[in-house]
């Protein structure tokens, strides 16, 4: 396949990046909005709610990172239109002018001194508006070079680093001569491989970033005497799939970056690129949090690989699941996007199963759902750093 060349059919948005959704979600700014939002979102057909548990005495980095994850959430380009519901109006304008200067088209509402009735019928009526003019958008077609393309793995196995994880590299590889911007991430899921990612960063500077953040989190798991990563990495998933050492899965999971890219540059949790090529983010290997802080990065289509099976989907992202193991193939199909399960049998080459996955991914930047979208999976998990004051 030759990707460079190809194109897809998205939703071009004001600020200039392409989706390929076109969401309308109802986003709370702390747990005591979810009931509100969740009640828009039943009122007015088509809309998404995303309750989350937190928003309530953050402080700090830990704050930060809450505002750059919602306003992020809300500004990726496969979403149409947001409507903010908050508790009080401070916080709630805070999300709204975030996601207002990427000029989509936002409104905020808040319970305090309001009551739940009269927030939810002012909202209700905003994402009626908004719904209404999310469905005269139309799909137009776009350069491959458009696309913003995250990955993250999930019960990983010893066919995650034989089948899957190569996979996307394949892929990640032919995308990256096609000069989209693609992300990677799992901090300590890179323990022990962690010279080779910085080995291919592609400057110094570049280097000694993904250095600090790689021994920031190294710093945080010895600072709880939980160097060895016990009963965490690898998880008793990975083990029952024969991987026995953290070091292990790095070297699966690093498979997922290729062999031609470059690292071009490091992101703290949540923050977008500023330019093209690879990226890597300081982020939890947990499955639904990192691809959360994917979405909030402004990417638009996810590729996970798994060995054991995974269910992840998310509400932003569509999620693309890649698998080789045929057991899980067998057992847990009808979450599995791209069987390469040929790869272990010797019926497909690296190559064929990269370009079956990227051909997966053009159906769903066309508008194809995933099998996550299918079974309802819409994973939403906000990352903390802190506890609350």
């Amino acid at each position: 396949m030759d990707i460079k060349k190809a194109k897809f059919w998205g939703y071009k948005r004001d600020n200039g990046r392409v989706g390929v959704r076109n969401h309308v979600i109802i986003l709370p700014v702390d747990d005591l909005a979810n009931a509100a939002c969740e009640a828009v979102a039943a009122h007015i057909k088509g809309t998404m709610a995303i309750p989350h548990p937190y928003g309530r005495l953050q402080f700090g980095a830990d704050l930060d990172l809450h505002f750059r994850t919602l306003i992020g959430t809300g500004s990726n380009p496969n979403v149409a239109a947001v409507v903010v519901i908050g508790i009080e109006p401070g916080w709630t304008k805070r999300v709204v002018d975030g996601i207002a200067a990427t000029g989509k088209p936002v409104e905020g509402f808040w319970i305090e001194q309001n009551g739940d009735i009269a927030t939810i019928a002012a909202a209700s009526r905003a994402a009626y508006k908004f719904m209404k003019y999310a469905t005269t958008l139309k799909r137009t077609e776009h350069p491959i070079k458009e696309l913003w393309v995250s990955t993250k793995c999930g019960e990983s196995d010893t066919t995650s680093g034989c089948g899957s994880n190569p996979t996307v590299g394949n892929a990640f590889d032919k995308l990256y001569a096609a000069q989209c911007t693609l992300l990677f991430g799992e901090t300590t899921e890179l323990t022990g491989g962690e010279h080779l990612v910085a080995a291919r960063c592609r400057t110094p500077e570049v280097r000694e970033k993904f250095m600090f953040m790689f021994n920031r989190y190294q710093e945080l798991v010895d600072r709880h005497k939980t160097s060895d990563l016990s009963e965490s990495q690898p998880t008793k998933g990975n083990i029952e799939g024969g991987l026995t050492t953290i070091e292990e899965k790095a070297l699966g999971n690093i498979q997922k970056i290729g062999r031609k890219c470059k690292v071009d540059g490091v992101l703290d949790k949540a923050e977008a690129p500023t330019g093209k090529g690879l990226w890597f983010m300081d982020s939890s290997s947990a499955a639904a949090e990192m691809v959360t802080l994917c979405a909030a990065a402004g990417y638009a289509v996810h590729f996970f690989p798994t060995g054991q099976g995974n269910v992840i989907g998310n509400p932003i992202i569509p999620v693309i699941k890649i698998c080789s193991n045929p057991r899980t193939v067998r057992t847990m199909g009808e979450h599995v996007d791209v069987d390469t399960s040929g790869l272990l049998r010797r019926e497909m080459n690296m190559d064929e199963a990269g370009d079956a996955l990227l051909d997966s991914m053009l159906r769903v930047a066309n508008g194809e759902w995933t099998a996550a979208e299918l079974l309802g999976h819409r994973e939403f998990v906000l990352t903390r750093l802190y506890e609350s004051a």
